[in-house]
C-alpha cells in the first residue's frame, strides 16, 4: 500500500525572528493539511551543518537558504526543495523555487514614512558584510538609492568592531556617530535587533527619541519591539504569508506537480508604527518642545494652558506657530496624541477598555469610545478583533 503520509524537513534558524514567521506560516498550511509529518532541524544556520539528508527518507524540504553552503548541502538531497530567504545570493544560482524579501520595497516604504514625517536627514544602520547577510547591504542599497532621487544623502554607518560580543565598545562607536549627524534624524535599522541597539545608544547618549532621531526596524517582532525603549516601529515583511505559500508550493511538487518558474518575492505588508518614530520632524524648537510636553503628558489629561506654561510662551504666539509648523491648534495635537496612545493600547495588548480608558485620562470607557469611532471609524472593542497583516 502507497503510504500516504508525506514527509517533509523544514530548515531553520531559530533565533530569527524572520524564519519563526516563516515556519508559522508553514505550520498554518501544515494543519489545515494533516498528512505531513515534519522532521524540524532549526538550527543549520548556527552550526553550519546539517545530518544526512541523502539517508533521510523524506518526501520534501523548505529552508533557508541565506547561507550558500546550507543551501548547497540541502539540494544534494534530491528530493522537492522550496528555498526562502532574504533575497540575495545562491537562489540566483540554482534552479529550485525560492521565495525572498522585496528588499528594495522595504527600503522605500521606510523612507516614505520617515519622510512622511518630514525629516530631511537620514542614516542607515546595518551590518558589516559577511556571507550570510547579504540582505542588510540590498537594504542600505536601496535605502540611500531611493533617498538620493529624492534630493537627499543618507549616512552609513561602518564603524563596526572586531568582534560582537563587545557590545560596550559598539555602543560607543553607534552614539557618537548619532550624536555627530545633523538633527532631526531619521534611521533606518537593517531589522529589529539592530533597531533596539540604535534606541540603546540613544539612551545612553542621552540622544531624544523620536524628537531628534526617529528609528524604524524590520521584522516587526513584537515583543523586541515592545521591549525597546521606547516602542520600535519596524516593517512587517508578510514572512507568514510567505511560508504558508511556500509550503504550498511544496506539496504541489511533492505530487508532481512542477512549476517553472524559480523565484517568488514577497511584498512588505507595510509599517506597524509605534513611539520610535511616531513624531514629526519640527524645525520650529517651541513647537517641537511643546509636542514633547505633549506627548509625556497628554494622558493626564492636560489643557492647553499647560501646554503655554510649559514652553513659556504667550497663548496667541504658540498657537500662531503651531498652526504654521503643522497646520492645527495645540487642543487638536492633544486630542491626536491621546487618541494614538489608546489605539496602540487597543491594538497592542490585552487591557479592558476601562483600564485604557482610566490611563489614557478619560473619566469614561464611552467618551473614550466616542472619540476612538470618530477618529478611526470603528468601535476599539472591534478595532481589537480586526486581524491585521
Amino acid at each position: 500500500m502507497a503510504r500516504t503520509t508525506r514527509r517533509i524537513a523544514l530548515i531553520y534558524d531559530a533565533r530569527s525572528t524572520y524564519d519563526l514567521k516563516v515556519m508559522s506560516g508553514v505550520a498554518a498550511y501544515l494543519q489545515e493539511n494533516d498528512h505531513y509529518s515534519v522532521f524540524i532541524e532549526e538550527n543549520a544556520l548556527k552550526d553550519q551543518r546539517l545530518p544526512d539528508l541523502k539517508s533521510w527518507e523524506g518526501d520534501g524540504i523548505i529552508g533557508n537558504f541565506d547561507d550558500p553552503g546550507i543551501a548547497r548541502q540541502v539540494t544534494q538531497a534530491r528530493l522537492p526543495v522550496v528555498g526562502f530567504g532574504g533575497g540575495y545570493g545562491w537562489y540566483v544560482e540554482g534552479s529550485i523555487p525560492y521565495f525572498y524579501t522585496n528588499n528594495r520595497a522595504i527600503a522605500t516604504l521606510t523612507a516614505d514614512h520617515l519622510l512622511d514625517r518630514g525629516f530631511k536627514h537620514f542614516a542607515y544602520c546595518g551590518y558589516a558584510k559577511s556571507p550570510i547577510n547579504g540582505w542588510s547591504q540590498e537594504r542600505q542599497d536601496a535605502f540611500v538609492s531611493y533617498l538620493r532621487k529624492r534630493a537627499t544623502t543618507c549616512a552609513v554607518f561602518d564603524r563596526f568592531p572586531r568582534s560582537n560580543h563587545h557590545w560596550a565598545t559598539f555602543q560607543r562607536s553607534l552614539g557618537e556617530w548619532l550624536q555627530e549627524l545633523p538633527k532631526p534624524l531619521g534611521v533606518m535599522a537593517a531589522n529589529d535587533n539592530r533597531g533596539r541597539q540604535v534606541l540603546e545608544a540613544c539612551r545612553a547618549f542621552e540622544i531624544a527619541v523620536p524628537d531628534d532621531v526617529a528609528v524604524v526596524g524590520v521584522d516587526n517582532d513584537e515583543l523586541l519591539c515592545r521591549l525597546s525603549s521606547p516602542p520600535l516601529s519596524s516593517v512587517e515583511q508578510g514572512a507568514k504569508a510567505l511560508g504558508y505559500a511556500a509550503a504550498a508550493l511544496l506539496a504541489q511538487m511533492i505530487e508532481g506537480h512542477h512549476s517553472r518558474r524559480r523565484h517568488y518575492v514577497s511584498d512588505p505588508t507595510g509599517i506597524v508604527t509605534r513611539q520610535s518614530s511616531d513624531v514629526l520632524a519640527i524645525d520650529d524648537p517651541k513647537v517641537s518642545e511643546a509636542m514633547t510636553f505633549i506627548r509625556d503628558h497628554a494622558s493626564e489629561g492636560i489643557k492647553v494652558p499647560q501646554v503655554v506654561n510649559a514652553v513659556a510662551i504667550s497663548r496667541s504666539g504658540l498657537e500662531t506657530r503651531f498652526t504654521s509648523a503643522l497646520g492645527y491648534s495645540i487642543h487638536a495635537a492633544i486630542a491626536q496624541t491621546r487618541m494614538e496612545r489608546v489605539k496602540r493600547l487597543v491594538s497592542e495588548t490585552d487591557l479592558p477598555l476601562k483600564q485604557i480608558a482610566s490611563e489614557t485620562g478619560f473619566k469614561s470607557v464611552q467618551h473614550m469610545t466616542t472619540l476612538f469611532v470618530r477618529t478611526y471609524g470603528e468601535a476599539p472593542g472591534r478595532y481589537r478583533r480586526t486581524p491585521t497583516l
